[in-house]
C-alpha cells in the first residue's frame, strides 16, 4: 500500500487494518477499476478530515470499547420528527422528555429532501445532504446530534441506498439524456431485457405499484423501478454510485449520526435471471461500507434492514473475521408475537425463539413490538402445517382478528396493500389499539380496559425479556391510540400505514403524571420494566437464554441467567387466567412486586406476565477444593 503523506497516523492505523480486504473485495466486485478504488481511498480521507474532534473523541472512547451497543444500555425509541414534534427544533426541545422515557437511543426516521407527495415516507430521497426544509436544516440535525451526545445519547437515521428520487439531481440529468447519470440507474433502450428480469423479481406492491419497471417518456427508454415509479433504483454495478453513495453516508455520520439504518439492503445488486435479492454481491457491498466506517468513523454503527425470515436475515451480521452489520431487525419474532396474540398458541414462538436462542452471542438483534411499517406475516408455515394451518386461511384469519372481525377480538387495524389475488394483505395499527385499548375506552368498559393495558404491558414485558436492543415506537409509552384523520388527506389516504404514523398526543402525554390514567399507567409501567431491566445482570446481552417448557401451549416461558442470576419469565397470551407448569427448587422473588414467589405450579393471569428473579449464593471456602500442595 502507497501511504499518502497527506494521511495522519490515524487514519493510516485504520486503513492497514482493512486495506488489503478492500483492495481485494473492491477490484474483485468492479474488474480491477484502480482509479475508482484510489478515489475510493481519498474520498474516505476526505471525510475522515472533515471530522470533528468531538466525534473522533466518541470514535476513541468506541474503538477502545466496541462491544458497547451489545452491553444492555441502549433502549431506542422510533419517531418521525414531524409526528413527534413538528421539527428537529422541536425534537431538541423534548429530549428531557425522551430521557424521562428511558430512551437512550433515538431513531429519527427518513428527513432527507423527498418531493411531497412522491416520497414514500421519506424513502424517495432528491438530496442526500438536505433536510426536508418543513423539518430544518442540516444544522438543526447537527445540532440536534451534538444535543443528544452532551445526553449519552445515540443517533439512527435511515440511508436509502437502494434507490433516489426521480427529482434526484442524477435522475434529473439522466432524463436530460446524460449517459453518465443514466449509468447510474438500470435504463434500457426496450422492454426486451424488462421482461425478462419481470420473469424472476418478485413485486414488492403489487396492487400499489405493480411491476418492477417504468416507462420514462422524457428519453424514451425503461427504467428500474422496484418499490414505487418515482423511485429508481440505482445501479451498484457501477463504482462511481457506490463511491458517492458511502460518501453520502459518511457525510451524515460527520454531522453526529451514529447509526446508520440501511434502508432495503437486500435489494441494491441486481442481476439478470434472479430475483435480485440477497445476492452475494450485496454482502460484499455491505462488508466494504463497514470497513468504510470502520476507517473514518469508527463510533458508527450499520443497522440492516433485512425484513426476512431468519435464514436470510442472519448472513448480514457476516461473520465474527468479517464482520457487516452491526444490529438486524428480529422482525419474524415481532410478526410471531402478533400471531401469538391472535391464536393464544404460543408454539410458533417457541420454536421461533429456540432458533433466535441458538445464534451466536455476538448477534445484536433489534427487538420490537411496533414501528412506522406495517405488519407482514411472513410466518413459518412449513411449521404451522403440522397443525393443519393453511397460509391463506391464516393470514386472513390474523387479519380479521386485527380489524376486531373476530368474535371476542378488541383489537382496531387496517389492511395495508390488500392484494386479493394473492390474499396476502399485510397490517397496520399502533400497538395498544390491536391490543384492544382502542375499543375498550370507546366502550367505556373498565374491565376490559384493564384487561387490554395488562396485554401490552405484558408484551413489552416480552420486548425486554429478549436479547438485544429493545426499541420502543413513540406513543406506544403512553399507549397512543390509532389516528384515522390520514382519511382525509389526499397525501395520505392511499397508505393506510398513516394510521399509526399520528401525531404525538401532547395532553396524553402530559396525562402520565395523573394517576390512574391509561397514559400514567403505561408509562409507568414501561419505566418499570426498564429500570428492572437495567438493574440486573441477567438481562444483559451475553447472559445465557433458553426457552422454558410449561408444558401450557397458552403460556411463554424464557430463562435467562448471568453471573449467578437467574430469570424466569413466564408470559400468558390466553384469554384466561393459566398455570405455568414449572418446577424450579430455588427461592424466587417477583420482580414486579419484590415479593417471595415459588416457581412451581406458577399461575399468570389472563394476558399477564411474571418475572422470576434469583441469585445463586457465592461458593463459600468450605466448599471449594482445596489448592494442590
Amino acid at each position: 500500500m502507497t501511504i499518502s503523506k497527506e494521511w495522519d497516523a490515524v487514519f493510516t492505523k485504520r486503513l492497514e487494518k482493512n486495506y488489503d480486504e478492500l483492495k481485494w473485495l473492491y477490484t474483485e466486485l468492479y474488474y480491477g477499476h484502480e482509479g475508482a478504488f484510489d478515489y475510493f481511498l481519498s474520498m474516505l480521507f476526505r471525510n475522515y478530515s472533515e471530522r470533528k474532534q468531538e466525534l473522533k473523541d466518541i470514535d476513541q472512547k468506541r474503538e477502545e470499547n466496541p462491544d458497547w451497543y451489545r452491553e444492555d444500555e441502549l433502549t431506542g425509541m422510533l419517531m418521525y420528527t414531524q409526528c413527534f414534534a413538528n421539527d428537529l427544533k422541536g425534537v431538541k426541545k423534548h429530549l428531557n422528555y425522551i430521557q424521562e422515557c428511558g430512551v437512550n437511543y433515538l431513531h429519527l426516521m427518513p428527513l432527507l429532501q423527498s418531493p411531497a407527495g412522491r416520497s414514500d415516507g421519506g424513502y424517495a430521497v432528491s438530496d442526500f445532504r438536505s433536510v426536508e426544509p418543513a423539518l430544518g436544516t442540516m444544522k438543526d440535525l447537527e445540532a440536534l446530534a451534538d444535543a443528544c451526545h452532551e445526553k449519552n445519547m445515540s443517533v439512527c437515521l435511515d440511508f436509502v441506498m437502494n434507490h433516489t428520487s426521480e427529482d434526484h439531481e442524477w435522475a434529473r440529468k439522466a432524463r436530460a439524456g446524460q449517459k453518465e447519470y443514466q449509468d447510474r440507474y438500470y435504463f434500457f433502450d426496450n422492454w426486451t431485457i424488462p421482461n425478462e428480469f419481470e420473469k424472476t423479481v418478485p413485486q414488492v406492491f403489487p396492487q400499489t405499484a405493480p411491476g418492477n419497471f417504468s416507462w420514462c417518456s422524457e428519453v424514451q427508454k425503461v427504467v428500474m423501478t422496484t418499490f414505487y415509479p418515482y423511485q429508481w433504483d440505482l445501479n451498484y454495478w457501477n463504482p462511481t454510485v457506490f463511491n458517492d453513495m458511502t460518501d453520502n453516508m459518511l457525510f451524515l455520520c460527520n454531522k453526529g449520526i451514529d447509526v446508520i439504518r440501511l434502508d432495503a439492503v437486500p435489494y441494491i445488486w441486481k442481476q439478470l435471471g434472479s430475483p435480485c435479492r440477497n445476492l452475494p454481491q450485496v454482502h460484499t457491498l455491505v462488508r466494504l461500507m463497514r470497513m468504510a466506517a470502520e476507517v473514518v468513523c469508527p463510533g458508527t454503527l450499520l443497522l440492516g434492514e433485512v425484513v426476512m425470515e431468519p435464514s436470510k436475515v442472519v448472513p448480514y451480521f457476516g461473520t465474527v473475521e468479517k464482520p457487516e452489520c452491526h444490529i438486524l431487525y428480529n422482525v419474524t419474532t415481532m410478526a410471531t408475537t402478533w400471531h401469538t396474540v391472535a391464536t393464544h398458541d404460543v408454539r410458533l414462538l417457541k420454536h421461533q425463539l429456540g432458533t433466535v436462542f441458538a445464534l451466536p452471542k455476538q448477534y445484536t438483534f433489534l427487538n420490537y413490538l411496533r414501528c412506522h411499517d406495517d405488519i407482514g406475516w411472513g410466518l413459518d408455515y412449513e411449521f404451522l402445517k403440522q397443525f393443519g394451518v393453511d397460509e391463506a386461511a391464516h393470514k386472513k384469519f390474523l387479519n380479521d382478528y386485527f380489524r376486531g372481525y373476530i368474535y371476542l377480538s378488541d383489537a382496531r387495524g387496517e389492511l395495508y396493500n390488500d392484494d386479493p389475488r394473492l390474499k396476502d394483505a399485510r397490517l397496520c395499527g399502533t400497538t395498544a389499539s390491536l391490543c384492544g385499548v382502542e375499543a375498550a375506552l370507546y366502550e367505556r368498559d373498565e374491565w376490559k380496559t384493564n384487561r387490554t393495558l395488562t396485554l401490552d404491558i405484558m408484551l413489552h414485558a416480552f420486548l425486554f425479556t429478549q436479547s438485544g436492543i429493545p426499541v420502543l415506537y413513540s406513543g406506544d409509552e403512553i399507549a397512543q391510540l390509532n389516528d384515522y384523520t390520514y382519511h382525509d388527506d389526499p397525501l395520505k389516504r392511499e397508505d393506510s400505514r398513516y394510521l399509526h404514523r399520528g401525531s404525538m398526543n401532547w395532553d396524553d402525554a402530559k396525562k402520565r403524571r395523573k394517576k390512574n390514567t391509561v397514559q400514567n399507567r403505561m408509562f409507568s409501567a414501561i419505566r418499570k420494566l426498564e429500570q428492572i431491566h437495567n438493574t440486573h445482570k441477567v438481562f444483559d446481552n451475553s447472559a445465557d437464554i433458553w426457552v422454558v417448557e410449561t408444558y401450557n401451549d397458552h403460556v411463554l416461558g424464557i430463562g435467562r441467567y448471568k453471573d449467578r442470576e437467574k430469570l424466569i419469565a413466564l408470559f400468558n397470551f390466553s384469554n384466561y387466567d393459566e398455570t405455568a407448569w414449572i418446577n424450579e427448587s430455588e427461592p424466587y422473588i417477583d420482580l414486579m412486586t419484590g415479593q417471595p414467589r415459588e416457581a412451581k405450579a406458577v399461575g399468570v393471569p389472563a394476558g399477564d406476565f411474571a418475572w422470576l428473579y434469583t441469585v445463586y449464593p457465592e461458593a463459600s471456602t468450605m466448599d471449594q477444593e482445596p489448592e494442590a500442595e
